[in-house]
């Protein structure tokens, strides 16, 4: 067999683990997330315990809902019997996680973890395993084989249960209502809080590097205007302020071919009307939206009264880390 058969032979394996996995989904799950939010509505946490590869898999299970708004920590099976057990109160949801179900050093920790008020969900592939049996709830996540071709490292039994993780995640998330707005809190130092915490005002050139021409001025002055900016555009206003056009290094490259008085020409003939334009107060990331979806290299700012108060210039936007 071939690596890219071989390669090709493992998704198959795991894809058909997680429809078995899925199939095996019942209101063990509704109860689970009831009890999670429940915990969560009252100021609790989320203890995550496993070891070797549920530990692992734990790890991240943990991170993902400790991003999406779910207090959660991670407490090694070992170092809880040594100490660490000092994270866990009253009111706390433990969840537990062993595929056998019968890990040992998971089951040590039980009876103490049972000395606390806390309620225990188990993921493991074994309904009737120890760690089952002294459980609030199960999650099964019992696959039928793993990638291995020895049915013993694991591969699609691990895969299964950062996938039910995810689940509980997502479903959690879902039922505490949390927003886009919420997910950029917990990620102020990312991409994703930088576009969605940030405005359009904050990112925007304005000022000297803001430049507006009127709509009588002549091209080859407000290329002037345009250089004095180091901008490759000019917000074109009319009498009164108000943004009716603007006029780019493209344009004027197209036009030139065509038009010999060009330069001479007023901007209100060689503009271009109701051109894209974004308020002041609307989110950095509508911006990003526009630049995906527009083959435009600027986006005209404008305030309440639609005078051109800023522009947003595509390259800066990875030195701002928004692309």
């Amino acid at each position: 067999m071939s690596h890219l058969a071989k390669a090709r032979t493992v998704f198959d394996i795991e894809l058909a683990a997680l429809k078995a996995v899925r199939a095996q989904l019942d209101d063990s799950f509704d109860r689970a997330v009831d009890l999670i939010v429940g915990a969560l509505g009252e100021r609790r946490k989320l203890v995550v315990v496993g070891i070797g590869k549920s530990g692992h898999i734990g790890q991240k299970i943990a991170a993902t809902l400790t991003s999406t708004g779910c207090a959660s920590v991670v407490l090694h099976s070992v170092d809880a019997l040594h100490g660490d057990l000092g994270i866990v109160n009253d009111g706390d949801v433990v969840l537990a996680l062993s595929y056998s179900g019968e890990s040992e050093e998971l089951l040590k920790l039980l009876p103490a973890l049972k000395r606390f008020a806390v309620k225990i969900i188990a993921i493991t592939g074994s309904a009737k395993s120890s760690l089952a049996c002294h459980s609030d709830l199960v999650l099964n996540v019992r696959v039928p084989k793993e990638a291995c071709p020895f049915n013993l490292a694991p591969t699609s039994s691990t895969t299964a249960t950062l996938v039910m993780g995810d689940a509980l995640a997502m479903a959690v998330l879902q039922a505490r209502g949390f927003r886009q707005q919420d997910y950029a809190r917990f990620h102020p130092s990312g991409a994703i809080g930088r576009t969605m915490l940030l405005r359009v005002g904050d990112i925007m050139r304005h000022g000297e590097r803001n430049p507006v021409a009127s709509q009588d001025l002549q091209v080859k002055e407000a290329l002037l205007v345009m250089t004095r900016a180091h901008s490759g555009s000019v917000s074109i206003v009319d009498g009164r302020g108000k943004l009716v056009g603007v006029f780019t290094d493209g344009d004027f490259r197209r036009q030139m071919a065509e038009n010999e008085k060009l330069l001479s020409e007023p901007l209100r003939k060689v503009m271009t009307r109701n051109p894209v334009r974004m308020r002041e107060d609307a989110l950095a990331m509508e911006a990003l939206k526009i630049f995906d979806s527009r083959a435009i290299d600027d986006i005209i700012v404008v305030n309440t009264g639609n005078e051109p108060v800023g522009i947003v210039d595509s390259q800066d936007l990875p030195k701002l880390k928004l692309m």
